[in-house]
């Protein structure tokens, strides 16, 4: 019997590390996702192992493993590279299947990616470069208001005062944070602030159509921002599934594109 086909994704962020083992039929089967401490090449190699266990898989399965990300050249057992852009194109394709409007806000500096039928991105608007660091931003910002990040929303839910957290530098953002608390601003108030900065700084980028995809940890972690967007805007924002593993899960289907390998879609089109 012949042993399945498996490739490797690995996302080398600047906040998280996240490994994705897909099958030949395109079915995500493990994962693992690893704080970034340290040298990037440690966590690598902490996470991978953990996710071909999480698979149940063997490395002489795997056929091809594809880096991207921040540091993807921290990748020393990669057969293939490709761009953040076209591994989260390619990881919010492969849950719809048509033509898409994808926004991947991660650790850096968010993207607005138009998607074609392929799968592949036609079109890339990001914001200014005083922008960057929005994931880490508000990683900063939780652990500042001494909540977990994925309970921000939570915090910010108790209030309708929001604050202005208002500069465009995430440096400096972060330096607001710290004087508000020291003026003795609630937490909740500061909780609300970031996430519609935050909201702001996306919204100003701009996308055609009213319907966008969202992918990236700060889905993942931060999902008050993507409602944020939503309220501010005429548009629908949701994120796909499991939205920190999309760039993992697009590098990971583009060794099977690379190979000349066909995949079945998963979901159902929309």
């Amino acid at each position: 019997m012949a042993k399945p086909r498996i490739s490797v994704g690995v996302d080398v962020g600047s906040e998280c590390i996240k490994v994705a083992v897909v099958d030949e039929q395109g079915l995500l089967q493990g994962s693992a996702v690893v704080a970034r401490r340290g040298y990037f090449q440690d966590r690598v190699a902490e996470a991978f192992p953990v996710a071909l266990e999480d698979a149940k898989v063997d490395v002489e399965n795997v056929i091809g493993i594809c880096a991207t990300g921040f540091a993807e050249n921290c990748v020393p057992m990669a057969t293939l590279f490709k761009g953040e852009a076209a591994c989260h194109a390619m990881g919010a394709f492969h849950h719809h299947g048509n033509s898409m409007c994808v926004a991947d806000i991660g650790g850096r500096e968010p993207k607005v990616i138009l998607v074609n039928k392929k799968g592949h991105p036609t079109s890339i608007q990001t914001l200014r470069r005083c922008a960057t660091g929005i994931g880490t931003f508000l990683i900063f910002a939780a652990r500042h208001l001494d909540v977990h990040p994925s309970h921000m929303q939570e915090l910010a839910s108790r209030t309708d005062e929001s604050c202005d957290v208002g500069s465009y530098c995430s440096l400096f953002s972060g330096q607001e944070i710290l004087e508000k608390l020291r003026e003795g601003v609630s937490r909740e108030t500061l909780a609300l602030g970031c996430i519609n900065s935050i909201a702001d700084r996306v919204i100003e980028i701009g996308w055609p159509g009213d319907r966008i995809y969202v992918t990236g940890g700060v889905a993942e972690y931060f999902p008050g921002v993507l409602s944020a967007i939503s309220s501010k805007t005429d548009h629908q924002v949701s994120a796909i599934p499991q939205p920190i593993l999309a760039g993992a899960v697009g590098a990971a289907l583009w060794v099977f594109k690379d190979k000349n390998i066909p995949l079945c879609k998963q979901g159902e089109n929309e």
